[in-house]
């Protein structure tokens, strides 16, 4: 489903983010995404969403080259993902279930289809009695289930998460990666950037390790402790 071919992200200023980095995560596989901070995790996912793009290598996601889709075609290519953000991106002045609803909208779904699937997203993420706030009266930790909420309702071919369970108590954050893992067995491919080894361990899944932009360790999840 997704390939990195000696992938290298250069900034403007000479940082170096990624470099000759090289890997593939098979259909339908859960995987995290670790390292230090400023190791590239959100830097790859970002790619894979085209909000960045590399300054080497090729991407491909079922086989598809994602240096070869022009700007006019990035939106209907991210039609196809979910995406979590660390800083949420809601919609402030957009009730929550407006802002969860987003998605649906521009996919097209009738308005009962998008209504129910809104409802049952905000249920299994404990924020139904919210669904008519505003963002701005919700905690950090709930405006981020919102965040988790929008990426999963489309049930998207690809979940990328960066740092979803930062905001979240460790319970919390516990569920919201069995929920995740719910998504995958629903077919979705999944990668989750993470610094949360504990969590990480606990989670028994594939683990790529990054060290200032480059691929130290893949570890299948037999290999995880």
């Amino acid at each position: 489903m997704i390939r990195f071919e000696q992938v290298a992200k250069r900034y403007a200023g000479g940082h170096e983010a990624l470099a000759d980095l090289s890997f593939q995560v098979p259909d339908g596989e859960m995987a995290f995404v670790t390292g230090h901070s400023g190791a590239g995790k959100s830097t790859l996912l970002k790619l894979i969403g085209l909000i960045e793009r590399p300054s080497h290598g090729t991407i491909r996601v079922d086989e598809r080259d994602l240096g070869k889709v022009r700007a006019s075609g990035v939106p209907k290519w991210r039609r196809q993902l979910g995406m979590v953000f660390q800083d949420h991106r809601l919609l402030m002045d957009r009730s929550v279930f407006d802002n969860v609803e987003l998605p649906l909208l521009i996919g097209g779904f009738a308005p009962a289809e998008r209504a129910r699937r809104v409802r049952a997203a905000l249920e299994k993420l404990g924020l139904a009695r919210y669904e008519r706030q505003l963002p701005a009266a919700l905690s950090t930790g709930e405006q981020q289930r919102v965040g988790i909420a929008r990426a999963i309702v489309a049930r998207p071919r690809i979940l990328i998460a960066d740092e979803p369970t930062g905001n979240l108590d460790p319970q919390l954050a516990l569920e919201i990666m069995g929920l995740f893992g719910e998504v995958q067995q629903q077919g979705t491919t999944v990668l989750v950037a993470s610094h949360d080894l504990p969590l990480i361990k606990r989670m028994r899944r594939r683990v790529i390790v990054l060290d200032h932009g480059r691929l130290v360790a893949d570890l299948a999840a037999e290999e995880v402790r």
